[in-house]
């Protein structure tokens, strides 16, 4: 999760407004949740509330005997030990604190719309991208890129830095017993494309100029993908088709905006789902699904079981009426397919968050064994960057040094939830290696840089697999160098996975976003000094065996 603010005081401000409200639990919260629901009229007075682990995970195993993954499982809260309620509890007020700390950010912008005169001529749609993310597992997490490495959390990690979350050294998420709560009445949460719990969001709509409706209730289903036409319809605007002399797919979506004016008018009649290995459609109030976990890797699709339900009289999914209405499933099914040769719905891939991020795809720039960056440029993101995971590589930079007292940072990528970053500080060259935000691994220079023109290099030669469990990647040796001097070498375990990439990216003669290390505060700018520009190298060659390439690397505009 993003952080509500840098400023601890400000963490303790919005997270301490919910001190209490989640004491109960997650189970216990449900109830009042529905009934108020109810009660504004967003649910029908005969919604019952899903059951915990709806399918009896974790025992459920797959077509193989495959276990139920972990991940996709709810802790009974009775089952939690008090260190672990009280950790799942601080989880959930940090979380509403950032919602109530992001909801005064958009207030600010309607203020600000409010002051320009500007508020009753804008079309205001606010939407959630799915249900609750359930990326924190059973026991939630104080770094949510510990899943996308294929790492679980222990509570007894979390603990460590409960006095953390929600700060500036945390990228936390709760468990999945709060995203089931949050997600009340539905089964489920995000990446579960065939249950409400991971598709259904209020959309909240206001255009005071435009839609005389003010705080009506509108049921018709509509989906993320008819808010584009909406708003073509809303502003009288026919979509081009062709864009510089490029002939444009078709919109996929329907326009919504009849229903804004007549509570009568008719919803989406199909919506196709296919995400992570599941499968769902949505046909005239019916939708059909399969349970097939996301990310389980249990493949063999074709075995999968298929469910049916009546969302116009079952909202929450509590009632699997496939054995009743076996023709209409058999329909479903087969528009399910129908839709998927339009969409692209297959292949279906069910793989890990691991295997899904290191997966091989399209790529932000060619792929090369030599990357070039340069001070002064924006952050380049981790998707079009240089990846290093698992293999060797080195990292060089050509500086020129005027100043004894030099300092700051020449090369970084990532932040306090992963990364590495090379810098100076104190006279000395520095490496650290933060690995997934768990274990911080340092090399020191053994002496100081004098003035002058230099080639900083940090090379890290991977020796194979980590026989570490608790600490999976690539295990070697990184050495540090200045110019061809060894100054600095030490054993580490480099990250399995992405350091974060929807956040902080690579910076050259500074750390943006998070620091990388504690060592120094961001930014740190490097000062004293000019850098040239820094290569990263990944072809396997050793610095040691080409240091005169490596200086031809700087002779290069």
């Amino acid at each position: 999760m993003a952080q509500p603010a840098d400023d601890p005081v400000e963490v303790k401000e919005w997270a301490g407004r919910y001190k209490g409200v989640f004491d109960e639990g997650y189970e216990a919260i449900r109830p009042g949740i529905l009934r108020r629901q109810k009660e504004l009229g967003l649910l029908p007075d005969n919604t019952q509330l899903s059951a915990i682990n709806p399918h009896g995970e974790p025992a459920v195993t797959g077509p193989d005997g495959q276990p139920w993954p972990l991940l996709d499982t709810v802790r009974p809260w009775d089952d939690l030990s008090a260190d672990e309620r009280r950790l799942f509890v601080r989880m959930a007020e940090v979380f509403a604190g950032y919602v109530s700390y992001s909801d005064e950010q958009l207030g600010r912008v309607l203020d600000f719309l409010e002051t320009t005169g500007e508020l009753d001529n804008t079309i205001i749609v606010a939407v959630s991208d799915n249900g609750a993310s359930g990326e924190g597992g059973p026991n939630g997490t104080f770094n949510e890129w510990r899943f996308f490495n294929g790492l679980p959390t222990p509570t007894e990690l979390s603990l460590e830095h409960i006095d953390e979350l929600g700060g500036p050294t945390s990228y936390n998420h709760y468990p999945t017993g709060w995203a089931w709560a949050f997600d009340t009445p539905f089964p489920y949460w995000k990446r579960w494309a065939g249950y409400e719990g991971g598709v259904a969001d209020m959309c909240l709509v206001s255009w005071p100029a435009g839609i005389e409706a003010r705080g009506e209730v509108r049921q018709q289903y509509v989906h993320a993908v008819d808010v584009v036409p909406a708003l073509y319809d809303l502003l009288g605007i026919e979509p081009p088709e062709v864009i510089k002399g490029y002939r444009q797919n078709p919109i996929e979506g329907e326009s919504f905006s009849a229903s804004l004016t007549d509570p009568g008018a008719p919803g989406r009649q199909t919506q196709f789902y296919a995400m992570l290995g599941q499968r769902s459609i949505y046909h005239e109030g019916w939708l059909a699904c399969t349970v097939h976990p996301p990310l389980s890797g249990w493949g063999n699709f074709a075995t999968d079981a298929w469910e049916l339900y009546d969302l116009t009289t079952d909202r929450a999914q509590s009632t699997d009426l496939a054995a009743r209405e076996p023709a209409r499933l058999e329909t479903l099914k087969s528009l399910w397919y129908y839709y998927a040769g339009i969409y692209n719905g297959l292949p279906l891939d069910d793989r890990s968050a691991l295997e899904q991020v290191l997966a091989e795809r399209p790529h932000g720039t060619p792929e090369r064994d030599r990357y070039v960056y340069y001070p002064d440029s924006a952050a380049v993101p981790e998707q079009s960057g240089v990846s290093t995971s698992g293999r060797s590589y080195t990292i060089a930079a050509g500086v020129d040094i005027d100043s004894a007292d030099a300092e700051g940072v020449v090369y970084a990528h990532g932040g306090v939830a992963g990364g590495h970053s090379l810098y100076v500080k104190d006279h000395r060259l520095h490496y650290a290696f933060n690995w997934v935000g768990s274990n911080l691994q340092v090399v020191d220079a053994d002496r100081e840089i004098s003035p002058g023109k230099h080639v900083l290099t940090a090379e890290f030669a991977a020796s194979g697999p980590s026989t570490d469990p608790t600490m999976p990647g690539a295990a070697g040796t990184l050495t540090l160098y200045v110019d061809d001097q060894e100054v600095g070498r030490e054993n580490i375990v480099t990250q399995p996975g992405a350091f974060n990439v929807v956040g902080d990216g690579i910076c050259v003669g500074r750390d943006d976003t998070s620091p990388v290390t504690s060592d120094y505060e961001g930014p740190f700018p490097f000062t004293g000094g000019a850098i040239d520009k820094v290569v990263v190298d990944v072809s396997g060659e050793r610095y040691v065996d080409h240091e005169a390439q490596v200086r031809g690397w700087f002779m290069i505009d």
